[in-house]
């Protein structure tokens, strides 16, 4: 048993690393984005399409990583992410020029939306649902580690005073994480449920036979699996959007607007900006930023011990509250000193810059066992075996589409009012919380093969062959 976990963890571990190299990816550009602006001489709208560029090659790979990953396997294209990160790390820090800069960024963008597709359905097809939660939700630590490596890089090499180069060595590292993915990927075994559909069921039943199964028996869960897929053993490809899928669609759609709607990426895109904003100077804010990756990746590992336990709702319920409290807080903080802060004032900023500080810890503690533990799990294990993989993209597409839409115009609207812009995130917050009260369901411990009797989707069962 132990045993088993332990093959399944370490298998999740290496996947993961496409979760780490995407943490990375969005975080890094927060310690850059400054000499950006001033290197390609950029507006604050130019500076948020820059610093958005690379989520519009996450929604096209969130869009097109599901049809490949079904035709050959989520084992090659973790492989093709992996490569499609190096590309991106050594482009981005090697440009000259801001087109080639955007270029890069973009290719490293499809990694993103690709891995988020990819990495968390290929650990959720891979794990028992016992202990579903706590594996598929290793994809979000590792995403939080990446965060903080790439904050903690970025104050290193600002402290190291490189000059000119800093932002080129900032986005050069993450070339090492994407080699190392590279190279332990060929240590990782296939799907078990993509083999039974791809008609290789003795290659299935070895897997099974290390990861462990939800029935205790490789025979009954190969079964089950083939007849949740028996429109694909038919030959007919089944269509995602159409009636009976309302309710996983809606839900996916939901949650990864919300987990966007909250701020989240904005604040993590341009955390010493906001910090700067907040009469901050340049190293403290770099530091500030290291402080809350710190948080998140305490709390993320928090809420993984604790998700198979306490489920996903509940984790949700607390996350949003915390939403709600931090974001009014930061709001309330920049309405009563944001004046003092354009205007250095030394008491106003020292009270109100703690205030702001101590807000962004708790929201993302808040995200880390909300959302950020949540998200993932939800919506790779939603969906039926048979459209999974299109409906693992539609979320994720969804998730970055937003994610595009609020970075872009976050610096546009801080320049009119922070206070604002934080209030905004604080309204659509309350919504989330209403959303996971009414119509938000439990998943914990149930089987994916099983998962369409608990969202009510009607398919009657056929006999396996």
């Amino acid at each position: 048993m132990y045993s088993q976990q332990r093959y399944v963890l370490g298998c999740a571990l290496v996947a993961g690393l496409g979760g780490l190299l995407f943490g990375f990816d969005t975080a890094v550009i927060s310690g850059a984005n400054a000499d950006l602006q001033r290197v390609f001489d950029l507006s604050n709208a130019w500076l948020g399409f820059t610093v958005s560029s690379a989520l519009i090659g996450t929604v096209i790979g969130a869009l097109t990583a599901g049809e490949p990953a079904d035709r050959y396997g989520r084992r090659p294209m973790l492989f093709v992410l992996a490569l499609l990160f190096l590309v991106s790390a050594v482009g981005s820090a090697l440009a000259t020029n801001w087109w080639a800069f955007v270029l890069f960024r973009f290719v490293g963008g499809v990694g993103v939306g690709g891995a988020s597709v990819v990495s968390p359905m290929y650990v959720s097809e891979l794990s028992p649902a016992e202990y579903r939660g706590r594996m598929t939700a290793t994809f979000q630590f590792n995403i939080v580690v990446g965060i903080l490596v790439a904050q903690l890089s970025n104050y290193v090499i600002g402290a190291m005073a490189l000059g000119a180069s800093d932002w080129r060595w900032m986005f050069g590292v993450e070339a090492a994480p994407a080699v190392l993915f590279l190279g332990l990927l060929a240590f990782v075994p296939e799907s078990p449920r993509w083999l039974v559909a791809a008609g290789r069921a003795d290659a299935a039943r070895g897997i099974l036979g290390r990861t462990g199964t939800d029935s205790g028996d490789v025979r009954d869960d190969i079964d089950k699996i083939r007849r949740s897929l028996r429109q694909k053993r038919s030959g007919v490809r089944e269509a995602l959007f159409q009636a009976k899928y309302v309710v996983p669609i809606s839900l996916a759609v939901a949650i990864a607007a919300f987990n966007q709607l909250s701020g989240i990426n904005a604040i993590l895109y341009y955390a010493p900006r906001i910090f700067r904003m907040a009469g901050v100077g340049e190293d403290a804010a770099l530091l500030q930023t290291a402080m809350i990756g710190g948080v998140n990746l305490v709390a993320t590992a928090a809420a993984m011990l604790v998700i198979d336990w306490f489920g996903r709702r509940r984790l949700m319920l607390i996350g949003s509250v915390g939403y709600i409290t931090s974001l009014a807080t930061v709001a309330t903080a920049f309405f009563l000193y944001g004046e003092a802060f354009q205007q250095g004032q030394a008491a106003a900023v020292g009270a109100g810059s703690t205030v702001v500080l101590a807000s962004i810890m708790v929201f993302i503690a808040s995200h880390a066992v909300g959302q950020g533990a949540v998200i993932w799990v939800f919506i790779s294990e939603i969906f039926p075996n048979e459209v999974r993989a299109r409906g693992q993209s539609l979320g994720v597409f969804t998730h970055w589409a937003m994610n595009f839409v609020v970075s872009w115009l976050f610096p546009v609207l801080a320049g009119i009012s922070v206070s604002l812009t934080f209030g905004i995130f604080c309204g659509f917050m309350v919504l989330q919380l209403l959303w996971v009260l009414i119509l938000m369901p439990e998943t914990k411990g149930v089987p994916l093969e099983e998962m369409r009797r608990k969202l009510d989707i009607e398919r009657a069962d056929v006999p396996a062959e």
